[in-house]
């Protein structure tokens, strides 16, 4: 079949990938000059199953309101636009429900794991070299985050992930370089998981799907698409401006709606906002380790630590609404406090990178994968914050719904019609 994937982030490449790997004609179109070029940019990079769930939790609004106002939040809100959001916050607020709530976690974590295991496969079935790095260390700072943290690892045992707690001298031998003069009573380490270099890895696997025939179409803007027989795209200031196909993949951001408005569907799609710091290592001549050897997490801030390579990323905040081109300085503040207190001097950061991106995150939490509910049209979307997480995963999983063939996994929970009410 001829198959259009709409964008090319890190969904958009694995779907590309899978799909010409399985014989189609890929055509892929993207509105930036490469891949991976937005929310895949510098993402924190940890593929880490057993903390993938909704952001739709019990007692999320509760922890979301007590951080509002705090210097260092975690969550923040991005500005008096983010009351254009409040119908989705209406709808986050109705998914926390526990009844709502275990049956997404169920969902993702299922795709989370089944995405690990694809991504491992295709890591050395192509021998691709992503700046990865097994292990990921939970940082505890206090009896009181420790008991709250013990309660969270029964989902780990459930599930069955391998992780196991530390004290806070075991977690500097897993980690030599932690900061001794910073409180850290215990640690929860998970050694099956770990982190890589999402952009990296798109690059790699763009080329290996260039191989299989797939044509990336780069600075190519797709307005909306149609339905039919023959499914449309519509692109702006391009040769051909109209392209019919077979099937039509979106895996758009944040603003996949304006394109779904060709076939009448909407989606309660909302931007998450990121933050990263990324700086080349300061070469280090004393004794002694000064940086990570893998990834890891401040529990407290949730901000992420990765080594990545000769490079150091600190990524964390969730700002809703807001526009991608401002900053917030409290939140970048937060992400070189929390490498200042765990790494002091280990980041040149004279040179280190700013970045910001745009989540794509639906209220209740998991990715929409499968059917649109129109002709030939698939959807592949709404990853916020785990994108990198459940990438190859969901792309097999298109993959196989595109050739009739039943997926490696249980889907239910996955498909648009738990947001439409279409039967």
């Amino acid at each position: 079949m001829r198959v259009a994937v709409i964008g090319a982030g890190i969904i958009g490449v694995t779907t590309a990938y899978e799909l010409a790997a399985d014989g189609h004609e890929v055509t892929v179109f993207e509105r930036r000059s490469g891949v991976a070029a937005e929310t895949s940019f510098a993402n924190a990079g940890v593929v880490a199953p057993g903390y993938v769930t909704p952001w739709a939790a019990p007692g999320m609004p509760r922890k979301v309101l007590a951080q509002l106002f705090g210097r260092h939040a975690a969550i923040r809100f991005g500005g008096i636009d983010s009351l254009r959001l409040l119908p989705w916050m209406w709808r986050w607020w109705r998914a926390c429900r526990a009844a709502v709530y275990r049956p997404n976690r169920a969902s993702m974590q299922r795709l989370a794991h089944y995405s690990r295991a694809r991504l491992r496969h295709l890591a050395q079935l192509l021998q691709l070299d992503y700046e990865q790095s097994r292990g990921y260390l939970v940082l505890l700072r206090t009896p009181r985050e420790a008991a709250a943290a013990r309660k969270g690892t029964d989902l780990l045992l459930e599930l069955g992930v391998r992780f196991e707690w530390l004290d806070g001298e075991a977690a500097r031998a897993v980690e030599p370089g932690l900061n001794r003069s910073t409180t850290l009573t215990a640690a929860i380490h998970l050694p099956d998981d770990g982190v890589g270099n999402c952009r990296q890895f798109a690059h790699l696997l763009k080329a290996h799907a260039q191989r299989l025939g797939a044509e990336f179409c780069f600075d190519h803007e797709v307005l909306r698409i149609e339905a039919g027989r023959a499914p449309t795209v519509r692109l702006r200031d391009a040769a051909t401006a109209v392209r019919e196909f077979d099937a039509l993949v979106v895996c758009a951001g944040p603003g996949a709606n304006r394109v779904l408005e060709g076939i009448g569907l909407w989606l309660p799609l909302a931007a998450v906002h990121g933050y990263s710091v990324t700086a080349p290592l300061r070469p280090h001549h004393g004794a002694g380790e000064v940086a990570p050897r893998s990834a890891l997490m401040d529990e407290r801030y949730k901000v992420a630590i990765s080594r990545l390579g000769q490079r150091l990323r600190v990524a964390g905040s969730a700002e809703i609404g807001g526009s991608i081109d401002r900053f917030n300085g409290a939140a970048v503040a937060t992400l070189y406090r929390v490498l200042d207190d765990w790494f002091p001097g280990a980041a040149q950061s004279s040179q280190a990178q700013l970045w910001k991106g745009a989540r794509p995150m639906l209220p209740d939490g998991p990715p929409v994968l499968g059917a649109s509910g129109a002709p030939g049209i698939w959807l592949n979307l709404g990853h916020g914050s785990s994108g990198w997480a459940l990438s190859c995963g969901s792309a097999r999983v298109l993959a196989d719904l595109i050739a009739s063939r039943e997926p490696g996994l249980d889907i239910r929970g996955l498909g648009v019609q738990r947001l439409t009410g279409q039967p």
